[in-house]
């Protein structure tokens, strides 16, 4: 035997952590003969030999443990050649394959060092598994970082999970670990079974994994995210061409793969990908709706989670299917002209021993203090943004979203607990950053980066903060001292509305700022009006429960009023499943939504009602391509609140079209109301959210009305308009009539 017996032991015992230096074929020397020696752990096996395929030599190989240790020594081979190893199993079989110790790194020292140095934006296609063909030998590259392991190894269903078989090598400082298995082939599962600085064993899935067995085994399968084949090549060149046009209309429809529809004759399953995509591309185009917005997709252990605890952050989930039926399902809806927009989770992470929760056995990808560390509102960890490959590592994920899966934007869930340090946190439960201040520093920077790689990456791809604070210019570019986003969540516009709809009509007239006061900081940002999924649960109740009112009818035209405010404001516009047809319970993500209530004209009518309201918002150029102009909103009369009215224009750049919007919010009917308007003429009734069609009363202004010389608020002529209840009412100015 020339290997010392100490080598040997530590491969018997799992603690090779220079594998390459031992295992494979390497020159030698016995006494005065120059040859090379061959080393090779084959599980499994009662007999191994070396094999040259180009001279069909032979050369058995001596048994050095009965766990399959093999050694040879070939004398007079001066010079390293390519082998197979002919390997002999205990169940009588003989195979012949390639040695994964024969192989040299597929990583370069550039990857590494563009990695460690947090600026490698495609390391999603170097570490992680991979397909690959290395000397025209076909097998599963692995690299993992782990730069505190004692040991790292591949473990699988190809090797028992036996972590003695497949020991990686570390390669340099970079702390990555790396190798390559020929032979292996996609849908093969597998880990990486790490030896910490203290010794213990911890069994990890791959970070970079892009698809994962369900819980509780969570292991990660071999898989190309890139062999779907897209079809969508009219609709990413359309989006490329709109790069530039940040004012187009933009609605979206906040979804929850897992609780649209589900089928309910099939043990209450979730749909697929592949049978969601036909079905939600039918409704959302039925609907009008531009977009759709997933609830995060990225692998999770916890359903009820609703994916915001990622571990798997370049997998989708495998709740619906593989990664190509996600493909599959982005590429439908793509032909079928809908947007796609993901839900990302860069804030924080679960504390899942199998994920990446102290990955090596120490604080690699959190902070180690607690302070730092530690989300206080979900029992979660927080990423180390100050850390190059932490940094790299997020970045790569935003782009590998959009790179493997075409989408078309990225919510970025939580983004305020990002930027403050004291993010929910008393005082002393806190560490200020390097000026003193609250700033979380690195994370602005990481945002900032993030934002300004998908822009130049991707030009068309939508940024969308999910942002609760008045944190200045989040939607403004980097270059003007902004985060670089596209768009920001208008929360406060969302709270207030939501207040004053939830006080008895009674009341409202004292709180008729709540409907006002928006107005003052409504372009400070580019903003996504939304009533999204966080309105709809935790004992808030449903959008429709929200409504004060005793009967289900006036709570629904409440929503009908409430809604048609909404879509009439300035700002693209964001709802959640089952909004749009007055769902009465609680959204609840184990079972689908109420569908059966369409049946009554109490939610059926909400549901034609954004319909045309989605159709007016596309169509009308005052709405949808004149959002972000501040001159595009006018107030007419924002001051009656006795009567609970209020009434405002929206016209187009050129004020060409003009729609005159009225919001009357007490459950009275208001007969003569005189309203001033800027252009004579007769101003037709485009939308009435009391009309019998959307589960109204019928009472309006019978198509229009004609202004009449008659100075009102501000204008010299008005109209006198009949007012329903609990109704937004709007007008359109008629050129032709003038």
């Amino acid at each position: 035997m020339i290997l010392p017996s100490s080598s040997l032991e530590r491969f018997l015992n799992a603690t090779a952590n220079r594998p390459h230096d031992e295992l494979g074929m390497h020159p030698h020397r016995v006494g005065r003969v120059a040859g090379v020696v061959v080393r090779a752990f084959v599980r499994h096996s009662v007999a191994c030999a070396v094999v040259d395929p180009a001279s069909g030599e032979v050369w058995p190989m001596e048994s050095l443990a009965p766990e399959g240790f093999y050694e040879c020594f070939i004398p007079r081979r001066r010079e390293v050649f390519s082998y197979q190893l002919r390997v002999t199993q205990d169940n009588g079989e003989t195979r012949q394959r390639h040695d994964p110790y024969a192989f040299l790194p597929t990583l370069g020292e550039q990857d590494l060092y563009l990695f460690n140095e947090g600026n490698e934006h495609r390391i999603y296609d170097k570490l992680g598994a991979h397909l690959r063909t290395v000397n025209g030998v076909p097998g599963v590259s692995f690299a993992v970082w782990a730069p505190n392991a004692r040991r790292v190894s591949v473990v699988g269903d190809f090797n028992g999970w036996d972590g003695r078989y497949h020991p990686m090598r570390p390669l340099g400082a970079s702390g990555v670990w790396e190798l390559f298995i020929p032979g292996l082939r996609a849908g093969q599962w597998y880990k990486f079974e790490l030896v910490d600085v203290r010794g213990q064993v911890r069994l990890k899935t791959d970070p970079f994994g892009t698809y994962f067995e369900a819980p509780p085994g969570n292991a990660a399968i071999v898989h190309d995210p890139r062999s779907h084949a897209w079809s969508d090549s009219a609709w990413m060149q359309r989006r490329l061409k709109e790069a530039g046009e940040l004012d187009r209309p933009m609605s979206i429809y906040e979804v929850h793969l897992g609780s649209w529809r589900r089928r309910v004759e099939d043990a209450n399953r979730p749909l697929t990908y592949r049978e969601l995509a036909p079905a939600l591309a039918d409704y959302a185009v039925e609907m009008g709706f531009t977009h759709i917005e997933i609830m995060p997709i990225a692998e999770h252990p916890f359903d009820g989670s609703w994916g915001y605890q990622v571990t798997g952050f370049f997998a989708p989930t495998h709740r619906h299917g593989t990664p190509d039926d996600f493909a599959w399902f982005v590429d439908h809806l793509h032909q079928r002209g809908i947007g796609v927009i993901l839900d990302w989770v860069p804030a924080h992470f679960p504390r899942d021993s199998f994920a990446l929760a102290e990955f090596d056995g120490t604080h690699l990808f959190e902070h180690a203090d607690p302070r730092q560390g530690a989300h206080m509102d979900w029992g979660t960890l927080i990423f180390n943004y100050s850390r190059n490959e932490v940094r790299c590592f997020l970045l790569a994920n935003a782009l590998a979203w959009l790179d493997r899966y075409h989408l078309d934007g990225l919510r970025v869930d939580a983004v305020a607990s990002m930027l403050y340090l004291d993010y929910s946190r008393k005082q002393g439960e806190w560490v200020p950053n390097r000026h003193g201040g609250r700033e979380n520093l690195e994370a602005i920077e990481f945002l900032k980066l993030t934002n300004d790689l998908v822009h130049h990456y991707y030009p068309g791809v939508r940024m969308i903060a999910e942002e609760s604070t008045s944190f200045p210019g989040v939607s403004r570019p980097t270059a003007e001292g902004g985060l670089g986003f596209d768009f920001k969540w208008n929360m406060g516009w969302m709270h207030d509305t939501l207040r004053y709809f939830a006080k008895d009509p009674i009341h409202r007239k004292w709180h008729q700022n709540d409907l006002t006061f928006g107005m003052l900081y409504q372009y400070a940002e580019n903003f996504i009006t939304v009533f999204s999924h966080d309105e709809v649960v935790h004992g808030k109740g449903s959008m429709l429960m929200k409504m004060s009112a005793w009967h289900v009818a006036e709570k629904a035209a409440n929503l009908r009023a409430l809604y048609g405010h909404m879509w009439l404001w300035p700002g693209k516009k964001l709802l959640f499943m089952g909004s749009e047809f007055g769902q009465s319970a609680e959204w609840a993500y184990a079972r689908s939504l109420d569908w059966h209530l369409t049946q009554y004209l109490d939610h059926e009518g909400l549901r034609l009602l954004v319909r045309d309201l989605n159709r007016v918002y596309r169509e009308e150029p005052a709405l949808g391509t004149n959002d972000l102009n501040p001159g595009g909103f006018r107030w007419i009369s924002c001051h009656d609140a006795q009567a609970s009215v209020i009434a405002f224009l929206r016209v187009d750049a050129g004020e060409q079209s003009l729609l005159a919007v009225i919001g009357h919010f007490t459950p009275v009917i208001r007969s003569g109301y005189r309203l001033g308007l800027p252009r004579r003429g007769r101003w037709q009734e485009l939308i009435n959210t009391n009309s019998q069609y959307y589960g109204g009363t019928g009472l309006g202004n019978h198509g229009g009305v004609e202004t009449e010389e008659v100075a009102a608020d501000g204008f010299e002529q008005s109209v006198q308009l009949t007012l329903p209840p609990l109704s937004t009412t709007v007008l359109k100015w008629t050129p032709s009539s003038a």
